[in-house]
């Protein structure tokens, strides 16, 4: 479906940051490509399209946590603080972690 190796920079699933104006772009430009069955990457493909790279940032952990889950670090607020998007947690660790929040 692809016709090129590898796919263009994007933004790994459930979340990113946008200014409008881009946004707006973005819409456009979608409208010209072929729908593309991932999402993600249909975003970066349209990304690439308007010169646009994706700037990775500590905030977003696309592929989840990486802790040790017996570790008291797990109840300090501020080991949450500083998260924006998180993937793989359970419902209660998601409300464990707003709690703490």
């Amino acid at each position: 479906l692809y016709n090129k190796n590898i796919y263009p920079p994007y933004a790994g699933g459930g979340g990113f940051i946008m200014g409008g104006p881009l946004a707006k772009r973005l819409h456009k430009t979608s409208e010209t490509l072929e729908l593309y069955p991932i999402d993600d990457v249909f975003l970066g493909m349209c990304l690439e399209v308007l010169k646009v790279s994706p700037i990775g940032h500590e905030g977003f952990k696309t592929f989840g946590i990486v802790k040790n889950k017996n570790s008291k670090m797990n109840k300090e607020p501020c080991f949450f603080r500083s998260m924006l998007v998180v993937h793989k947690l359970l419902p209660p660790e998601l409300l464990q972690m707003w709690d703490l929040v």
